[in-house]
């Protein structure tokens, strides 16, 4: 493939992967008391406190990543904050209702892949059309 075209499939998958979390981060302003309780009833504590740390962490690293600004910094903060939100939110094995286990299976294998995609913005950096391009992590001789 030729460079032209990494740099746009890049850039691309920035786009994407950012406007998740950016979405997501604003849902939370617009819903704040509706999410508060989903966090409380999922028996997350010091809900208003986390909440409001979701959702800096979301607009902030949503945004690092759209315009490449120390994206793989941005992308290993949102892995390690996937982690347990996959397993308190999304655990299929909570659930007794085939409906709900199918639905939190569905919502695990999602987190999965988006956990994919950053772990891959992290390997090999946000390509050439960023805002601070960061150099392709290079094998290191033995």
């Amino acid at each position: 493939m030729n460079q032209s075209n990494q740099n746009l499939f890049s850039l691309a998958a920035r786009m994407l992967l950012a406007a998740l979390f950016i979405v997501a981060g604003l849902n939370k302003i617009m819903n704040f008391q509706a999410t508060a309780g989903f966090m409380a009833s999922a028996g997350v504590p010091a809900t208003g406190f986390l909440l409001v740390l979701t959702i800096l962490l979301e607009l902030f690293a949503g945004a690092m990543i759209l315009i490449g600004f120390h994206a793989r910094l941005a992308a290993a903060l949102l892995v390690i904050f996937l982690i347990p939100v996959t397993l308190i939110f999304h655990n299929p094995l909570a659930h007794t209702d085939p409906a709900m286990v199918q639905q939190q299976m569905n919502h695990l294998l999602k987190n999965l892949a988006i956990i994919g995609g950053l772990l891959h913005l992290i390997a090999f950096g946000s390509g050439a059309w960023s805002l601070r391009p960061e150099p392709t992590l290079e094998a290191q001789p033995a």
